[in-house]
């Protein structure tokens, strides 16, 4: 059997917890802060967790992940 390849655009975006979650950036904090509110902003800093249906796609574009 040849390697399996890791789809690029995943291992850029998302990691894998040694729990097996999938660990990702905040969604809607590219651009247009402006308009949002301070609040808002404070929120979507750092990192979130997947959640689970979402984190089963994302393991599966990375076979030699840790718990993929």
């Amino acid at each position: 059997m040849p390697k399996l390849k890791t789809k690029s655009s995943a291992k850029k975006r998302f990691k894998i917890t040694a729990r097996g979650k999938v660990i990702m950036s905040q969604a809607g904090k590219r651009n247009g802060m402006i308009k949002r509110t301070s609040k808002q902003i404070r929120n979507q800093r750092g990192t979130t967790v997947m959640s689970k249906q979402d984190g089963k796609i994302a393991k599966s574009y990375m076979p030699y992940s840790l718990r993929g």
